[in-house]
């Protein structure tokens, strides 16, 4: 008990540096959480992926499309339950800073392939009903103020002209990984425009597979794609979740880069608490000298400069989790569709809890060798 009173009194006897020491520590965890978390959020949707779903595009490329005439050749697969079809459709809402993403989808089991997208039964008969309805996700209904039975224009890029959709529906995620920032409208509506433009209709851009196996799913792509080995859009299938990690992959740079800044921020941190421990320590040499002439050990020291640091490093650590609540929530509303899924997680508060501890002790070590080693009479003597 009073080896912890001294530690409290000790970290509190400077309390315009101990202030900074701890703001500082808390500024550079806020940041490593949200760094983390960035992270986190890229690989989101790899993360979310389900294990029986695949995806299969063109060889080619994503943007060159498929035949709607596929789907029922799927379906022939051994251990394909459900096959349904999806369109990126792009479109300007607004402004170009407003994105996110606007997908045609269909036929009228889509959203079986997707249970984590819960819709209410009336809303979504009502997306199968209306031609131009469309379903969004909640955090687009609280980002926009949209109501059901609004009217959404886009304006279209890559299909020109003006589109308005009719707000019939909207789905929450049923976990807080899933992605409530899509947009999804009828595809045979876009394909019913299609037919009256030169640009070809009846295509799809990819086809979204349900297997009963998880385990079979390099088995079931193989056989997928030998469909339309000689075609002139032969197939490229692979798990959800390869095909979430080959958009990944494009930025694995950016991510790398930002895993390292996060671990220098900490680097950082560590030096100046190493710093303010080192001062502490060389002002009070006399003090621990005194505490040896008086029979304390040398264990005894190490324990009272190690509790100081410890105490410093973890009331940062508190202060800046505490603040990346607020902060993520904050971020999560900026970067919208960018990423969907901005929430800070266990691991990363485990992480960073105990990435403070460490600090703590390592900021420690040299003001406990030094005060351990020092001579009593070189001690009493010692200016700080």
């Amino acid at each position: 008990m009073e080896l912890l009173k001294m530690i409290i009194r000790n970290s509190l006897r400077h309390r315009l540096r101990t202030f900074l020491t701890v703001v500082g520590m808390a500024v550079a965890i806020l940041a490593f959480c949200l760094l983390r978390t960035t992270v986190e959020a890229w690989y989101g949707g790899v993360a979310a992926a389900s294990p029986n779903r695949l995806i299969s595009r063109n060889a080619v490329s994503l943007i060159f499309t498929l035949p709607i005439t596929y789907r029922q050749r799927i379906l022939q697969v051994p251990e394909v339950k459900q096959v349904a079809y999806a369109n990126w459709f792009g479109g300007v809402y607004i402004d170009e800073r407003h994105f996110f993403p606007r997908m045609a989808v269909g036929p009228s089991n889509y959203f079986d392939l997707y249970p984590e997208f819960i819709i209410p039964p009336d809303q979504l008969k009502a997306f199968w009903t209306q031609r131009n309805g469309c379903i969004v996700g909640e955090k687009l209904i609280s980002q926009y103020g949209w109501q059901l039975g609004d009217t959404i224009t886009l304006t279209g890029n890559i299909y020109p002209g003006e589109w308005r959709f009719v707000l019939v529906g909207v789905y929450r995620g049923a976990a807080r990984a899933t992605d409530e920032t899509q947009m999804l409208f009828r595809w045979d509506y876009l394909d019913e425009a299609l037919k009256k433009t030169p640009m070809p209709s009846g295509q799809v851009g990819w086809y979204v597979i349900q297997i009963a196996i998880p385990q079979n799913a390099g088995a079931v792509s193989k056989n997928v794609d030998s469909l339309f080995g000689n075609s002139l859009a032969e197939t490229l299938t692979e798990t959800e979740k390869a095909f979430q990690m080959g958009f990944v992959a494009m930025t694995e740079a950016l991510v790398v880069a930002i895993r390292v800044v996060s671990f220098v921020v900490i680097a950082v941190i560590l030096v100046i608490l190493a710093n303010t421990m080192a001062m502490t320590a060389r002002e009070r040499m006399s003090e621990y000298a005194t505490l040896k002439t008086l029979g304390f050990g040398n264990w005894f020291l190490a324990k009272l400069i190690a509790g100081e640091s410890l105490t410093l490093a973890l009331l940062g650590g508190v202060l800046g989790i505490g603040l990346s609540f607020p902060a993520a929530h904050l971020f999560s509303q900026k970067l919208g569709a960018i990423l969907p899924v901005f929430h800070i997680q266990g691991k990363t508060l485990l992480l960073a809890s105990a990435i403070c501890g460490l600090i703590g002790l390592l900021a420690a070590l040299f003001p406990v060798w030094r005060a351990t080693r020092i001579k009593i009479v070189d001690a009493l003597t010692h200016i700080g």
